[in-house]
C-alpha cells in the first residue's frame, strides 16, 4: 500500500498474553524459544493480530505463537527491536501481510526463515482508490492525494478473503509440519466453517437497511462493504492518523443529509477527535467500528468472531437494518 508514513487492527487471549508479550523480553524470548523446541511444537511469529488468531486457530496445540504488536500499539507504527529480530531468526514460520507493517517486511526480508507466509499472496487485494462515491448528476470524485492510491490490505474484514487467507495458511502449515498436516487441514475446514457462519451473519442482518453509507475514521471496511453491497466513506482515508481537508469534511457533512447518515464510525487504537467532531457539527452519532488490529480490554468482544459480530450489530444499528 503507498501510503506516506513511517509507514503505515488491555487484556489480550490468554495465549497472546503468555506468548506475545512475554516473548518481548530478551528472557521470555529465550524461555519461550526453548520450550516451543523442546515440545516439539512449530514456533510461529505473527505480525499483528489477525495473523495471530489465524495461527492460534489452525495450528492448535501442535504451534507456540508469538504476537510482534502488543496489545494496544497501532500496527502500522510497529517498530521491530533487536530482541524481536532475533526471535524472528530463530522461528520456524512468520506470518504476516506485506505492506502494512514496513518494519516487519524489512525484517522478514533479512532473516533466514523457512517458511514465510505473506498472506498479502492468499487473497487478491484491490486497489479502492477514492474514499468518496457520486451521486447522480455528480461526477466521481477524485482521490485527495496519492496516498489514496495502492493495494487495500485490510482484507481480514471481509469473512470471505479471510476464509481464502486461512486455506493458504494451512496448506502453509502443512508443508512446514507435515506430521501434524492432518490436524492442520481439520483445524482450517473448521475455521473456514466459522468464517463461513459469520459471512451468512453479514449477508442476512445487512441485506434490508434504510441506509448503505456508513462513516468511518478511516478506510479499512471497503472489502466488507463491497461484500455486503455497502459504501463505506472515510474520513482520513488509508492513513489511520491523517487530518481530513475542510473540502472532506464539507463534503462529508453533505454526504450525510443525501444518504440518511446516522452515525460517524471511530476505533479504539486511534483518536476519536476527528470522527466526533464531524459527528458534532452534522449532527450525528458516534459509535464503534473495529478495524480488529489488536485486541484490548476496550475490544467489543474476545476474539476475531465476536468483535466482528459487535461491528455487525453496531452496523444494523446505524443503517437502519429491518
Amino acid at each position: 500500500m503507498n501510503v506516506r508514513r513511517r509507514l503505515i487492527s488491555g487484556t489480550a487471549v490468554a495465549a497472546a498474553t503468555a506468548l506475545g508479550l512475554g516473548a518481548l523480553s530478551a528472557c521470555s524470548s529465550e524461555s519461550d524459544a526453548a520450550d516451543s523446541k523442546s515440545s516439539g511444537k512449530l514456533d510461529v511469529v505473527a505480525s499483528f493480530y489477525p495473523m495471530q488468531y489465524l495461527a492460534e486457530q489452525i495450528g492448535g496445540d501442535h504451534v507456540s505463537v508469538t504476537n510482534l504488536t502488543e496489545p494496544g500499539q497501532e500496527p502500522h507504527d510497529l517498530e521491530i527491536s533487536a530482541k524481536q529480530t532475533a526471535q524472528l531468526q530463530e522461528a520456524d514460520a512468520v506470518l504476516y501481510l506485506k505492506n502494512l507493517q514496513p518494519a516487519v517486511d524489512d525484517a522478514v526480508a533479512q532473516s533466514e526463515i523457512k517458511t514465510k507466509i505473506d498472506t498479502a499472496t492468499l487473497s487478491t487485494l484491490e486497489d479502492h482508490g477514492s474514499t468518496g462515491h457520486a451521486h447522480e448528476g455528480e461526477e466521481e470524485p477524485a482521490a485527495e492525494e496519492e496516498e489514496e492510491s495502492g493495494l487495500d490490505p485490510h482484507i481480514w474484514l471481509d469473512p470471505v478473503k479471510y476464509a481464502e487467507v486461512a486455506e493458504g495458511v494451512g496448506k502453509a502449515f502443512e508443508k512446514a509440519d507435515p506430521d501434524n498436516a492432518a490436524e492442520y487441514k481439520k483445524n482450517t475446514e473448521a475455521l473456514t466453517k466459522k468464517l463461513g457462519a459469520l459471512n451468512t451473519e453479514f449477508e442476512d442482518g445487512l441485506k434490508n437497511t434504510a441506509s448503505k453509507v456508513f462513516f468511518t475514521n478511516h478506510s479499512a471496511f471497503s472489502y466488507l462493504a463491497e461484500r455486503y453491497g455497502l459504501t463505506q466513506e472515510a474520513i482520513s482515508g488509508l492513513d489511520p492518523e491523517s487530518e481530513p481537508s475542510p473540502a472532506r469534511v464539507k463534503e462529508l457533512q453533505e454526504e450525510a443529509k443525501a444518504d440518511g447518515v446516522t452515525t460517524v464510525f471511530y476505533e479504539t487504537l486511534v483518536s476519536d477527535k476527528t470522527a466526533k467532531t464531524l459527528a458534532k457539527d452534522a449532527g450525528l452519532k458516534t459509535d464503534v467500528l473495529d478495524p480488529l488490529e489488536g485486541i484490548t480490554d476496550k475490544s467489543k468482544g474476545d476474539d476475531y468472531i465476536e468483535v466482528m459480530q459487535s461491528n455487525l450489530a453496531a452496523l444494523e444499528k446505524a443503517l437502519g437494518a429491518k
